[in-house]
C-alpha cells in the first residue's frame, strides 16, 4: 500500500480529494487489521505494510461529551499543545503553503534508552463540518536540518478523522503509518505503538475537557485553522527552494545502540 495517492516523502504537495479519501478509509476499514487493544471505549489495531517493518497503527475511541469541533481546536492549537503534550520538546511551524497547508517542525522526548526523534512535515486539514481530517506526511526544509543527538523520523501519512455521531457523540480516529528510523528494532517500537497510542487518546480527552477554560484566558479570537487570514500574516509563505530533496534529511545515518534493546527496558509508566 502506498502512503497515499500522490502525496510522497519528501515532496511538497497540495492534497487532492482522493488523498483525503485515501486516508479517510485507512480510518473505516478493517481488512488487513488486527485488533490489538478493546478497553475503557478505546480500540487499537495494527497492520503490517510494504513501505516499512513497522506495523500501522490505528486509534479509535468515542467520547460522549465531547463535541467534533472542540477536538479539532485542540488538535490544531499549537500554543495549547504545550499544556497537555507531555512528549513534545519542541514544535513550531515554519511556513504557510496555502491556507489549509503549512509545514511544521516537531521533537518527541522519548524515555531511556531510546534517543529523542524529530519529524519535519507538512500538515493537511479539511473541515467538512460533519467529519474533519487532519493528516500529516514528512517533507524537509532548510530551517530545520538534521541534529545531531536526534534521529530524524518519517511520517509515510499520519492524521485524525474526527466524526459526529448521533446523541451528541464524537468520534476519534488515529492512524499513523511512520518510521522511527535509526537502529531501533521492529518488535521494539510495535510493541510501545500498543503502550503509547491509548495514552495519547486519553490525553487529548482531558486537553480537550480543558480547553474552552484556557482558551478564554489566551488569545480567544486567535484560531488560524479556522482564519486563514490569521496563518497567511503569522507565518512566512513557503518557498520551493527551502524544500531539500536528499535522502539524508528524511532519515538519520547515526548509529546510537538502540539495537541492543530487550522487553525489560520498555515500563509502561515511561509512555
Amino acid at each position: 500500500m502506498s502512503a497515499s495517492l500522490s502525496l510522497k516523502v519528501g515532496v511538497v504537495k497540495i492534497p487532492e480529494d482522493s488523498d483525503f479519501r485515501h486516508f479517510k478509509s485507512l480510518c473505516e476499514d478493517t481488512d488487513g487489521w488486527k485488533l490489538e487493544v478493546n478497553k475503557n471505549q478505546t480500540m487499537v489495531w495494527t497492520k503490517a505494510n510494504d513501505l516499512s517493518d513497522f506495523k500501522m497503527v490505528k486509534v479509535r475511541c468515542i467520547f460522549s461529551d465531547i463535541d467534533a469541533a472542540t477536538l479539532y481546536d485542540v488538535l490544531h492549537d499549537p500554543q495549547f499543545r504545550k499544556t497537555w503534550d507531555q512528549t513534545m520538546l519542541e514544535g513550531s511551524e515554519i511556513c504557510a503553503i496555502n491556507p489549509n497547508n503549512d509545514i511544521g517542525y516537531y521533537a518527541i522526548r522519548c524515555p531511556a534508552p531510546l534517543k529523542n526523534r524529530d519529524f519535519v512535515t507538512q500538515r493537511s486539514w479539511l473541515d467538512c463540518g460533519y467529519e474533519k481530517i487532519i493528516f500529516n506526511h514528512s517533507v524537509n526544509h532548510t530551517a530545520r536540518p538534521l541534529r545531531k543527538g536526534v534521529i530524524r523520523g518519517v511520517s509515510y501519512l499520519t492524521g485524525y478523522y474526527i466524526t459526529k455521531l448521533e446523541d451528541k457523540k464524537t468520534q476519534l480516529t488515529y492512524v499513523s503509518q511512520s518510521d522511527p528510523k535509526g537502529n531501533l528494532p521492529a518488535w521494539a517500537i510495535n510493541k510501545l505503538t500498543k503502550m503509547f497510542a491509548p495514552k495519547v487518546i486519553n490525553r487529548i480527552y482531558k486537553a480537550a475537557k480543558t480547553y474552552h477554560t484556557w482558551k478564554a484566558k489566551n488569545n480567544p479570537s486567535f484560531k488560524p485553522w479556522l482564519n486563514p487570514e490569521q496563518m497567511m500574516t503569522m507565518l512566512p509563505p513557503y518557498n520551493p527552494a527551502d524544500n531539500v530533496v536528499q535522502d539524508v534529511m528524511t532519515g538519520s545515518k547515526e548509529s546510537l545502540d538502540e539495537e541492543e534493546l530487550n522487553e525489560a527496558d520498555f515500563k509502561d509508566e515511561d509512555y
